[in-house]
């Protein structure tokens, strides 16, 4: 089941660059809530902080109300949140199928020393995660390129097969960066509807994205930044019908 994501004042500074300040926001466990603004609003930086890519200056992050600010991301994985990213990194090389392995490694049973002697609980456990990766994929809609080597794909299918990596983690929490970047509209619409069935599932989603349709059609709550500030938060239509993210959007219309 999905967990709850609670933000305090967190901010980031690199040098004298003030790159987030003082951004809170409280995520309900089982909802999907959106992270908007213009670019270089400081989105992708703050996911980097909840995964543990960065360490914050200063704020506070809790899962379910534990303090998990400073984890690595390994550590995270094991309070149950996984992510994108806004530039897939995979194994080209590889099938697509073996890269969503990948991301069943931390609930593997046994020692490396079990797996490499192939002892029946292992060779079980494998047979089990290979099974789940296939079902993953089928419900990304890439089940037909399992065997396919990932390279052979287009950009924008790498972020499904990302997504079918994050969730072999069993995920509590979802962060979800620029996922519907490079797809087709109706790769768009199956990911709306792969987004939708993990909420009723009660998985929480956190998702960062450009596409306000997007947006607006997966999302319970949006908390906008601008420059590193939240600016507003409340649902995608209010959002878009602030005058104040109108504005950050595209700018002060010229004076009279």
């Amino acid at each position: 089941m999905g967990a709850r994501l609670t933000l305090e004042r967190v901010s980031l500074s690199f040098g004298g660059v003030h790159v987030l300040e003082e951004v809170g926001f409280d995520v309900e466990a089982g909802s999907v809530f959106g992270l908007v603004g213009p670019n270089g609003a400081g989105k992708t930086s703050l996911f980097n902080c909840i995964s543990g890519h960065y360490r914050p200056s200063a704020g506070s992050i809790k899962i379910d109300g534990e303090e998990v600010l400073g984890l690595v991301p390994a550590k995270l994985a094991k309070h149950g949140l996984a992510r994108t990213f806004q530039h897939p990194a995979l194994q080209l090389e590889a099938t697509v199928l073996e890269n969503v392995l990948l991301g069943g490694h931390t609930r593997q049973p046994g020692t490396a020393l079990a797996w490499a002697v192939r002892l029946p609980k292992t060779a079980r456990s494998e047979r089990d995660q290979r099974a789940e990766a296939l079902d993953w994929l089928d419900r990304v809609g890439l089940r037909w390129a399992a065997d396919v080597a990932a390279d052979e794909l287009s950009h924008g299918l790498h972020k499904s097969i990302e997504l079918a990596r994050a969730l072999m983690l069993h995920p509590g929490i979802l962060l979800l960066d620029e996922p519907a970047a490079g797809l087709s509209h109706g790769e768009v619409q199956h990911f709306i509807a792969t987004v939708k069935s993990l909420r009723a599932e009660g998985i929480t989603v956190v998702v960062v994205e450009h596409n306000m349709s997007v947006i607006s059609q997966v999302t319970d709550r949006v908390l906008v930044l601008d420059h590193g500030k939240k600016l507003m938060e409340g649902t995608a239509a209010s959002a878009q019908a602030d005058p104040r993210v109108i504005e950050a959007y595209l700018g002060a219309p010229d004076a009279a």
